[in-house]
């Protein structure tokens, strides 16, 4: 089956679509990527999100608006898709996360935008979307999905060596996945992956910047252990597993109140200490864990002067390596989400997210004809296997 799965990251840089075809075997289930793109939201659409984000004021008909112009969005990056690479049967969506409500550690809601109907009715294929919220309507953090990917695709790894395997994923947020040998799985956000680095050089630019790109500005600077203590010092970081965050939490009033009566800062050195925050959390948490190699992914992967970091401290591996983009990994993981979905299978993994037990995820809107589901898997895939794309099949 061929499905198209589609994200929008914590970092709103735009829409990562990806074409998968997934079957099974008797080794259990088989992904092949088709194809993958990254599509630039439109300037306006991403400023409009961004101002929505907290601690931003932001309406219903803000919101409402947002909703259609992200729909409308994801239906052409998934049209683009279709276009390019071939048809499918499915597609699955993850939306634009704009709020993830925590509360004392506890998830009790989450809002991600991209009106599904929009897709439907553009691609004519039935779209399974909100995948988040019944994990935490059974109590979990409906983050991070990832868990579900790498725990089926790793879970041999760990056990031919005997020892935990973890992925690593850095998009606006960080998060982490081990998986030991004998199949227990913990996933978890680890904190912020990009959203500072993103929020500072927008501050520091007036608006002009997105990104400090390569690098940059990192790499001229110097670590300021003072700030550093203080971002180390955030609850979020002691907390025990499962936990997520978000944009909600690690944003620009989190960035200001952080240097607030401090000594003046270099732009330079404000860059590298918040690099600096992101090396040093993801390692604390991998060494906790046993972890000295990771299958990493996102576009914090892409930043050297963070690779450079991570690496003086772990051993970080590509996705890509292993056959998976790391741009597009998480693109690939929607489709899987959709997958399980569309086969009676529960998508989520309940020590990653804390979740009473499995669940099925997400709604369904039916495409242009009438919607015939499969009959449920009666066995349930215990491992992943990434294929070339020129396999036989």
């Amino acid at each position: 089956m061929r499905v198209v799965g589609l994200i929008s990251g914590t970092s709103m840089d735009g829409i990562d679509v990806a074409v998968a075809e997934l079957r099974t075997d008797e080794s259990g289930l088989v992904l092949t990527p088709l194809g993958a793109l990254e599509l630039p939201y439109p300037a306006a659409l991403r400023d409009e999100l961004l101002a929505a984000l907290p601690p931003g004021p932001c309406t219903a008909g803000q919101l409402t608006r947002l909703d259609t112009c992200v729909g409308q969005a994801f239906a052409q990056a998934a049209h683009t898709a279709l276009d390019r690479f071939g048809p499918a049967e499915l597609v699955a969506s993850l939306g634009q996360t704009v709020f993830h409500w925590i509360e004392d550690g506890q998830a009790l809601g989450t809002l991600q935008l991209g009106q599904p109907a929009w897709i439907a009715e553009r691609t004519g294929l039935p779209v399974v979307a909100d995948l988040r919220v019944r994990d935490i309507a059974a109590g979990g953090h409906g983050a991070p999905l990832a868990g579900t990917l790498d725990a089926l695709w790793l879970r041999g790894v760990a056990e031919d060596e005997g020892a935990p395997a973890a992925a690593l994923n850095i998009g606006g947020i960080a998060n982490l996945t081990v998986v030991h040998p004998g199949g227990d799985v913990l996933a978890y956000d680890t904190g912020p992956g990009n959203a500072l680095l993103d929020a500072a050089v927008g501050e520091l630019t007036g608006g002009a910047r997105r990104s400090d790109t390569g690098g940059a500005l990192a790499a001229r600077g110097s670590v300021r252990p003072d700030l550093l203590d203080r971002l180390l010092a955030d609850p979020y970081y002691a907390a025990a597993p499962p936990k997520s965050t978000g944009k909600e939490h690690f944003h620009t009033g989190y960035l200001r109140d952080a240097v607030a009566g401090l000594p003046a800062i270099a732009d330079e050195d404000l860059l590298a200490t918040l690099t600096e925050l992101t090396a040093a959390t993801i390692a604390h948490e991998c060494e906790r864990h046993g972890v000295r190699t990771v299958v990493a992914s996102g576009g914090g992967i892409r930043n050297p002067v963070l690779l450079r970091a991570l690496a003086a401290r772990l051993t970080v591996v590509p996705s890509d390596e292993l056959g998976l983009p790391a741009d597009a990994k998480e693109a690939y993981l929607t489709a899987l989400l959709g997958w399980l979905t569309w086969h009676g299978v529960p998508a989520n993994v309940p020590s990653a997210t804390g979740a009473r037990g499995p669940r099925l995820l997400g709604s369904i809107t039916p495409g242009s004809g009438p919607l015939e589901l499969p009959s449920p898997l009666r066995t349930v895939p215990r491992r992943l296997r990434v294929a070339k794309t020129a396999e036989t099949r």
